[in-house]
């Protein structure tokens, strides 16, 4: 997802894609644990997006105040 697809949703769509995308990610991990992934840069690829996600919110907070 890229940052002008972020930008257009509302509040409650980006808490619900963060924490749907921390969950994904949390899975992968701990399969990527037992075993190898065929593609272990989606992990990487996640916790960018989290991070997204999370700058969005954060700079929506203190566009506000």
């Amino acid at each position: 997802m890229k940052k002008e697809n972020i930008k257009e949703l509302n509040d409650k769509e980006l808490l619900d894609r963060l924490a749907a995308a921390e969950s994904e990610y949390q899975q992968e991990k701990m399969q990527h644990a037992i075993s190898p992934l065929d593609n272990p840069a989606k992990i990487t690829a996640d916790r960018k997006l989290i991070a997204r996600i999370k700058t969005e919110i954060r700079a929506r907070e203190l566009n506000i105040k």
